[in-house]
């Protein structure tokens, strides 16, 4: 195996997260009476994105992002809202939504046969932990790392050291992060010296400013470039 140690991304990347978020708005929307539409959930990912790129570099705590984007995005609305509320209404939605992408679950059972897998996250630890439960993909990790957890995020430095620490035997030369974001699993991959895969639907419409060490459409092509 070219790698011994594989670090896997969760939303987008095992776990179909746009599916999940759909769902869990429009169920939102649905217990408060209110109408959804293609254009209030372009909307509300419009106003999550922003906060969650401010998290990521340290602009914004997880508390900030999580119970007060509700609350902004309904603003926009000019519709009143307690965010706290609407946040752990969305969150036991959110925590139902376990649809694997594509075949991740056999990908992942086959790499675990050969390799040490570990889940490194930047998220909601009671969510994830119950998503990746329900999914059927918890077993197969030697430990789930989420960012709730150890203080800092994808792509801090700090994240990927508190990750480190819990890798018994740790070679970073065989190590590598799988995920699909070039802001946080990439560059935080690079930042921790470390490879990183890239999964990408689709391709780049421009010119990449995070160069990854490999690319792929989808988590079927790790059988070839990892053998």
């Amino acid at each position: 195996m070219r790698y011994t140690t594989l670090l896997f991304d969760v939303d987008d990347t095992l776990l179909d997260f746009q599916a999940a978020e759909s769902q869990a708005l429009k169920a939102l929307f649905e217990k408060e009476g209110l109408p959804f539409t293609s254009d209030k959930e372009k909307l509300y990912k419009e106003v999550n994105e922003a906060r969650w790129r401010a998290f990521e570099t340290g602009e914004m705590s997880r508390d900030e992002v999580v119970n007060g984007r509700f609350g902004a995005f309904f603003q926009l609305l000019n519709h009143e809202v307690d965010s706290l509320a609407m946040e752990q209404a969305y969150r036991e939605f959110l925590n139902e939504g376990h649809q694997l992408l594509g075949n991740s679950l056999e990908v992942v059972q086959h790499f675990a046969q050969k390799a040490d897998l570990y889940i490194v996250t930047n998220g909601v630890s009671k969510t994830q932990f119950k998503r990746l439960e329900d999914s059927k993909l918890l077993p197969y990790f030697k430990e789930v790392i989420v960012s709730e957890d150890t203080g800092y995020q994808k792509p801090m430095i700090e994240f990927f050291e508190y990750t480190f620490a819990k890798i018994p035997n740790l070679n970073k030369a065989q190590t590598v992060i799988i995920g699909d974001s070039l802001s946080s699993d990439i560059q935080g991959g690079i930042n921790a010296e470390i490879d990183t895969i890239w999964l990408r639907p689709d391709t780049p419409k421009t010119p990449l400013a995070i160069e990854p060490t490999h690319q792929i459409r989808q988590l079927e092509d790790l059988y070839s470039l990892l053998s």
